[in-house]
């Protein structure tokens, strides 16, 4: 299983940012994808999750409203949509292909909120 994650970067306080994780060696399709988030000297935090079946997605409380995940099976990419970033969401960002924090993953990209 491969996942590479990209779309990470430095915006100002209310900007947006689309994380992509393309994966390999997993039926997309049908897999249970999830994105995760660890801020310096914190705890990973499961932020998203995309569920096998049409059922509603997850997101964490901090970011309700703001965040959207979705997924392109043609391309095999899981997707993060950011808006109305705030200084809180400066983290380094991985997916996992899991419904959760623990499974196969990538090594992340680095999403940095200046106020």
């Amino acid at each position: 299983v491969q996942l590479v994650e990209s779309g990470g970067g430095m915006v100002h306080t209310g900007g947006s940012l689309r994380l992509s994780c393309r994966v390999s060696g997993v039926t997309f399709a049908t897999a249970p994808m999830s994105w995760v988030r660890q801020a310096p000297g914190e705890g990973p935090e499961w932020v998203s999750g995309l569920p096998r079946d049409n059922l509603p997605p997850y997101y964490a409380d901090s970011v309700k409203g703001r965040f959207t995940i979705s997924k392109d099976n043609a391309k095999n990419t899981l997707y993060l949509q950011m808006n109305n970033l705030q200084p809180a969401d400066t983290a380094l960002y991985w997916c996992v292909a899991a419904w959760g924090i623990l499974g196969s993953r990538g090594q992340g990209t680095q999403v940095t909120v200046s106020s």
